[in-house]
């Protein structure tokens, strides 16, 4: 199968936001209008068995995250502060407001929903409702890293070091890499879900020496300029209904209490673990997904 394919009937552009350019799809016709964004080290493919049938009730926009796909990947600056979720927020925000957007659900996976975190909390009056898929905030999982996470998330803590030294080493064989950390992390039984097409373009993009600079500088402001403003928002209670999803056998789900976690932060939480899924919910799970989702959004819209 062509990798467009997937996405029959939507349009892809380029979207200039002043400062990079997002690789941007849109799709569908509804008056309501979700934003999704994906997680490492993918890119929008992820969303490939869920935005198509969205599209047939929402008017869909599918983004590639700045540094990931076939977005623009600037040089990190020294503090980061461009790779900071601030900045990647913000970029979603200029491409919504380019296709006449002001309002508007967002779904993130991964690195995606720590966009949608930050999203939220620069950008209230522009989210109707928030999905996030396996995790917690970066400043909750930073404090309570434990040895079992540090050795499953031992990128977080690659990526972390100083250019160029995690650069050179993830980016030296990007078929293992993206062939085991994906692999890896899934349900042995949603390995199938991961045909070779997609496989195939997450490692081109990852082949791309830029791309794995993009990737380590996100992970660089998270450990460092995220955790800045994230702390300074720790008393700011998210207003936006959330709904929280995370495989049941996920190392996430296995260590903390995810929805306890974004209860504390939040005052309109739902959600739960997927049974027999592991990291990559959207990828692994789409089904379940799309039923949850369709049944939060199809709640808020009648309680609204």
């Amino acid at each position: 199968m062509a990798i467009t394919d997937y996405f029959q009937g939507f349009e892809r552009m380029l979207i200039d936001t002043g400062d990079v350019s997002i690789n941007t799809l849109v799709g569908g016709e509804g008056k309501e209008v979700i934003l999704l964004l994906h997680g490492h080290p993918e890119n929008y493919l992820i969303w490939r068995d869920i935005a198509p049938k969205l599209a047939k009730r929402y008017t869909v926009v599918i983004t590639d995250l700045r540094g990931y796909g076939d977005s623009s990947k600037p040089k990190g600056l020294p503090d980061h502060s461009n790779y900071s979720k601030r900045v990647m927020a913000l970029d979603q925000v200029k491409v919504m407001e380019h296709l006449g957007f002001s309002e508007y659900h967002i779904v993130g996976h991964d690195r995606g929903a720590r966009v949608c975190h930050r999203l939220m909390l620069d950008h209230p009056e522009k989210v109707l409702t928030c999905t996030m898929m396996d995790i917690l905030p970066t400043y909750d999982m930073y404090e309570r890293t434990n040895s079992e996470f540090a050795t499953k998330y031992w990128h977080w803590f690659f990526y972390i070091q100083p250019f160029d030294f995690p650069e050179r080493f993830l980016g030296a064989d990007p078929d293992y890499f993206i062939r085991n950390n994906l692999l890896k992390k899934a349900s042995p039984e949603a390995l199938k879900n991961f045909p070779e097409d997609v496989l195939q373009d997450y490692i081109r993009c990852y082949s791309d020496p830029a791309t794995v600079h993009g990737i380590s500088e996100d992970y660089r402001a998270a450990a460092s300029i995220d955790l800045e403003h994230d702390i300074v928002d720790r008393s700011t209670k998210i207003k936006t209904p959330l709904l929280v999803l995370w495989g049941a056998n996920g190392v996430v789900g296995k260590l903390w209490d995810i929805l306890q976690g974004w209860k504390d932060l939040a005052e309109d939480v739902n959600g739960f673990g997927i049974p027999d899924c592991g990291h990559f919910v959207p990828e692994e799970k789409p089904q379940i997904v799309l039923e949850a989702l369709g049944a939060f959004l199809e709640q808020k819209r009648k309680n609204s």
